[in-house]
């Protein structure tokens, strides 16, 4: 995919294409809402991957989009292989998150289940079918941050 495709991707997605320069280049603006400590906001995405795992999804990966993006600081992106699927693993991400006493600022594309995204502000929850996945390639989109590193939970 050449850039051009890929500022195509960002202007679908609502992203300005101006925001997407090198982080050097730039400063990253404040957000309104001030996020949970970096610890606690990695444990959650790095938990949320794996109920994804817990629940047959697919080619998951977190993103550390600290420093590289002013709308959260970390996406974590799985495949899932079929509508009810999708809609089981973001009703866990929901429960868990609950549990811990956090609810999503939004979730969107639960009806359809094409892509759902559960947003919890400083970490977004990206749970795509595979088509969805490969057209919106976000780990290509956002290549320039590094990955964070989790296991599975029974490893």
């Amino acid at each position: 995919m050449n850039k051009g495709e890929l500022l195509k991707h960002a202007e679908k997605l609502g992203i300005d294409p101006a925001t997407l320069a090198p982080a050097g280049d730039r400063a990253v603006p404040e957000r309104a809402r001030s996020p949970r400590p970096n610890e606690a906001a990695c444990a959650f995405a790095v938990r949320s991957a794996r109920i994804m795992d817990e629940n047959k999804c697919i080619q998951i990966s977190v993103l550390d989009l600290r420093g590289v993006s002013p709308v959260c600081d970390y996406f974590v992106i799985g495949t899932g292989t079929s509508e009810r699927q999708m809609r089981a693993v973001a009703d866990h991400i929901k429960e868990w998150a609950k549990s811990e006493g956090e609810r999503p600022y939004g979730v969107g594309g639960y009806g359809e289940a094409t892509w759902i995204v559960l947003d919890y502000v400083d970490v977004v929850i990206h749970l795509f079918n595979a088509h969805q996945r490969a057209y919106y390639d976000l780990e290509t989109l956002w290549g320039d941050s590094p990955t964070v590193t989790w296991t599975r939970s029974n490893e």
